[in-house]
């Protein structure tokens, strides 16, 4: 396939310019290995250049209405869906994922995605608060923008989580400085490349590097006042540390292990592919995904048989083929996890229903791969995987199942699968996670408050929650006599 002329330009977007770097670093392809293009990597003193540009620009773009930064955002929607084909396109070189994907979720639904969030979100608005107005006082509750906020992405939806980050930090009148993962910079940088026609000068600032250099400098940097970060539990804590000397905000959404639990009287016939497709979405790369899946004893051998033909029907391969269900593990440190995982299982007698060998070199291919006849404390029970294999644990009491779910650190998601909705209503109560969903799991919403709990993080993206997140709060009072 020719690449898009674009994928050779990329630069740094500071100040509302495109710049230079006197060094890069290669992005690869996870389907075939190659490389798609040569990345700006930026020094500490650039990204001094790019907080410096945010801190200028805040005290204008704060100053501005919601309305007037809300046109702002939704003129950038329509020049992002504009270039839909090209994102796609470059989603699928960078990250992995099949343009179209099993049931529609490939690249095609992160850019639908994106869109979405970025005109839901610009469409909501923080007002004041009234707690008292009677005669002797009016006394209101305002939210005000932080300043600069530092946003820290991951690799797995590249372009849809740096929406999640920036777009609430822009609504609500704060500027933002975008450090995406070096292993997918390119969707973000492209991006800043449009919003740096449209967004004024030092609005919106990309920078791309190494994650230990330039993420430590953003997190301990005194003039960034707020850090969003998705990633892993131990570089959350990282940044915590670094956050400490300045006391910036932070929000974090951190690993996970989610569990999904079907009771004995789920119609597996109508759960199975949905289990199957929020288990495996994103070929399992999603922090939310279903990654623990715990089934009652009674209709274990009736959904493993579903699941077990479902996967039998779905295509692995490069992304680029229409066809494609499921592309690539993103980067070839993550296949070798899923490797590990999978190996230790073998070593515990777990039974493989299907998948479990690499077959494809070419890239970073693992086949869709369903495991039962294992238990809680193997590693791929306990790990989070991320990626394409899933272990099946039965269970006789759902006292049990509970207790299971439970028993780990992280607490992201969680599901119940049942015909019974009080009943599943009733046990989803008692998972000890921060979003949990009935006969669904790893579905979000733009209105929907979305954070984890434990070692899964704290702070919530979307919705009026979400938003205030990237606020403080300032009470005025007013006495009237």
């Amino acid at each position: 396939m020719t690449r898009m002329r674009t994928m050779k330009e990329f630069s740094l977007i500071i100040n509302g310019d495109s710049v230079a770097t006197s060094d890069h670093f290669d992005v690869i392809n996870p389907a075939d290995k190659s490389v798609v293009a040569r990345c700006p990597k930026a020094t500490v003193e650039q990204l001094n250049e790019a907080i410096v540009a945010a801190k200028a620009a805040f005290p204008a773009w704060s100053a501005l209405t919601y309305a007037e930064r809300r046109a702002k955002l939704m003129q950038l929607a329509d020049a992002l869906e504009a270039k839909s084909n090209a994102f796609m396109t470059l989603l699928t070189q960078e990250q992995g994922k099949p343009i179209k994907g099993f049931a529609g979720l490939g690249a095609g639904f992160e850019l639908g995605g994106t869109l979405a969030w970025i005109r839901s979100t610009a469409s909501m608005e923080l007002m004041p608060e009234t707690i008292q107005d009677n005669e002797i006082a009016h006394i209101a509750i305002h939210r005000k923008a932080l300043g600069v906020v530092g946003s820290i992405t991951p690799w797995n939806y590249p372009l849809l989580m740096g929406i999640w980050h920036m777009i609430p930090a822009l609504i609500t009148g704060n500027t933002v400085i975008i450090k995406p993962s070096e292993m997918t910079p390119l969707t973000t940088l492209y991006f800043g490349k449009i919003a740096k026609d449209i967004l004024p000068k030092g609005v919106l600032n990309v920078v791309t590097g190494a994650a230990g250099e330039i993420g430590e400098a953003m997190s301990s940097h005194k003039d960034i006042d707020k850090i969003v970060f998705t990633g892993s539990t131990p570089t959350g804590k990282a940044i915590m540390k670094s956050a400490a000397n300045s006391l910036k905000r932070l929000t974090l959404e951190l690993g996970g292990n989610d569990a999904g639990i079907v009771l004995a009287d789920a119609d597996i016939e109508a759960v199975a592919g949905k289990i199957f497709a929020t288990a495996f979405i994103n070929n399992g790369q999603t922090c939310a995904a279903l990654k623990r899946l715990y089934v009652h004893e009674s209709v274990h051998d009736q959904l493993c048989e579903a699941l077990t033909n479902i996967a039998g029907s779905v295509k692995t391969g490069n992304g680029l083929d229409v066809d494609t269900d499921f592309g690539p593990l993103q980067n070839e440190k993550q296949l070798d996890i899923v490797k590990a995982l999978a190996q230790d299982a073998k070593e515990r007698g777990a039974n493989f229903l299907c998948g479990g060998k690499v077959i494809n070199e070419t890239g970073y291919f693992y086949p869709i791969t369903l495991v039962n006849n294992i238990q809680d404390g193997a590693r791929l029970v306990d790990e989070e995987q991320f990626g394409p294999i899933l272990p099946i644990i039965k269970f006789k009491d759902v006292e049990e199942a509970i207790a299971s779910a439970n028993r780990l650190a992280v607490g992201l998601g969680g599901s119940v699968w049942s015909t019974d909705i009080k009943r599943a209503q009733d046990v989803a109560s008692r998972l000890e996670c921060g979003t949990v969903w009935i006969n669904n799991h790893a579905m979000v919403q733009p209105d929907a408050p979305f954070g984890g709990v434990k070692d899964s993080g704290f702070g919530v993206a979307f919705g009026e929650a979400g938003l205030k997140e990237f606020t403080s709060i300032q009470t005025m009072q007013t006495l009237k006599s």
